[in-house]
């Protein structure tokens, strides 16, 4: 699955590059994106009371991006349990490589407490589950 970001001037930095924070930000524009896309947008995992918080975040900057660069971001599932995911983000910019980053989650109840994805709402592990199965 793919999203279009276009870096903003704001974006930048005084060197006019992608100031590094911003990758973190387009990889959470990502995933909320495709959840979207799939029908299972946080606002409907909130209506029946499931909440996904981060984890974890990891970044590895392999190229600058420059105002008005398009950066292609490709989403995937690295890993998946019934507590928790954890995302894959390859980020392009003109078919090179300028960024890969994760994202772990797990998901919890109103209270704070862990729940089974699987069980508490299935139509969204199933979709994980085939995004997790795209990869191999």
């Amino acid at each position: 699955m793919t999203y279009k970001h276009k870096v903003q001037y704001y974006e930048t930095d005084k060197q006019g590059v992608t100031h590094h924070s911003n990758y973190i930000r387009i990889m959470e524009e990502t995933r909320v994106d495709a959840m979207e896309r799939m029908g299972f947008g946080y606002e409907r995992m909130e209506e029946v009371g499931v909440f996904s918080p981060v984890m974890s975040v990891t970044c590895d900057y392999k190229r600058p991006t420059t105002f008005p660069d398009i950066i292609e971001v490709e989403i995937s599932v690295a890993e998946l349990s019934k507590l928790k995911t954890k995302f894959s983000y390859r980020m392009t910019c003109n078919d090179k490589v300028v960024c890969l980053g994760t994202s772990q989650h797990c998901f919890l109840d109103r209270n704070g407490r862990p729940v089974a994805i699987e069980d508490y709402f299935p139509e969204f592990y199933e979709w994980l589950l085939k995004l997790y199965n795209s990869n191999k």
